[in-house]
């Protein structure tokens, strides 16, 4: 898999005449590397692919990462400029999104005359294509979010509070294999449940709320991310119709996703459908996102989402009705584009849970 991904940047990087790329996002070095150390740089040429650690990871480089030149280093852009020198580097790329201004400055007193070029997003692009080891490990990621999900509706119950709920998700995604959460869980219930990044806080459920429930399992190096939104006591008029309007926007989205449509398209499926029902006012994030071993990635679902789908390409669905007054909310599926539409990777039922 590591060996294909080098491939394909190399490939990338002859078609935009690259001589040289530097890669220090933590992401991306892993995409290319399977290295999971805090620290660390890498170097791609057409012939060489260099991972720059210290003393701390060298051990852990040799075993995670044997297809790579390990170099060790005491000073990370001395060394880069030290090994540009050593290949005849005349021209350095790097990653303008993941370079602070204090670290280019230190780069650039280390590589002397090499010039320095910045880029944006090359491999990023390739991340949005999933190959079959990855799709195999996010299904795997899918599945343990929906194994956990069914485990923690028995414990929804009036008296709990929202970060309990939190705590035993995490604990269930953990026991069932998932190395960790996506990101910071979303327990929000009765009015809560309109803040569309609602962090579990202290509230208590309570009978008549509204609770939504955003998370995911991280499980080796790629997340899932979901949402279920399920009814503690008998639904209101209001919260049965907005339920049922974010429901239908989600499945007609998911219906539409096909290659060659754009995010813009996309998002516009579940938009128009909330709008025409009046609430477009109460939707106001993307439909969705990329996913893959970051929770939001490219290619995005949203009115400026100009990327076109590909085969292969793993999205969210998520649409969202947010009422102050009332709650929220969302109902989100992981989906993985395929050559003639798209497939679920989570299969948690999206039917009315109500919680006596």
């Amino acid at each position: 898999m590591l060996e294909k991904h080098l491939l394909k940047l190399r490939q990338k990087l002859q078609e935009r005449g690259i001589e040289a790329l530097l890669i220090s996002h933590p992401v991306n070095r892993r995409y290319l590397t399977g290295f999971t150390g805090s620290a660390g740089v890498v170097l791609i040429t057409a012939t060489e692919q260099l991972l720059l650690t210290d003393f701390r990871y060298v051990i852990q480089a040799q075993e995670q990462a044997p297809h790579m030149t390990l170099v060790q280093h005491q000073g990370v852009y001395h060394t880069v400029g030290e090994q540009c020198r050593k290949l005849g580097i005349k021209v350095l790329s790097f990653e303008q999104d993941h370079l602070t201004f204090a670290e280019f400055l230190q780069l650039k007193e280390a590589v002397g005359d090499i010039k320095l070029q910045p880029t944006s997003g090359i491999v990023n692009e390739l991340r949005m294509v999933k190959d079959a080891d990855e799709l195999a490990v996010m299904r795997e990621a899918a599945r343990i979010a929906d194994q956990a999900f069914s485990k923690i509706l028995s414990d929804i119950k009036p008296g709990v509070r929202e970060n309990e709920i939190s705590f035993k998700l995490e604990f269930y995604m953990r026991e069932l294999g998932a190395t960790s959460s996506s990101f910071d869980m979303i327990v929000a219930s009765g009015k809560r449940s309109a803040l569309p990044h609602g962090v579990a806080s202290d509230k208590v459920l309570e009978l008549g709320d509204l609770v939504t429930l955003d998370f995911g399992a991280f499980y080796q190096g790629y997340a899932s991310d979901i949402t279920r939104t399920v009814m503690l006591g008998r639904p209101s008029e209001k919260q049965k119709e907005i339920y049922d309007i974010v429901l239908e926007a989600c499945n007609r989205t998911i219906a539409a996703l096909r290659p060659g449509m754009t995010g813009k398209e996309a998002d516009a499926v579940a938009r128009d459908y909330i709008s025409a029902h009046g609430y477009g006012d109460f939707f106001g994030h993307s439909t969705g996102h990329g996913l893959g071993m970051e929770v939001h990635e490219l290619p995005m679902l949203s009115s400026r989402g100009d990327v076109v789908l590909q085969p292969n390409m793993v999205v969210t669905v998520e649409p969202g009705i947010y009422l102050p007054e009332v709650g929220g909310v969302r109902i989100e599926d992981d989906v993985v584009i395929t050559e003639t539409g798209c497939e679920a990777l989570n299969q948690s039922s999206k039917d009315w849970i109500v919680i006596e």
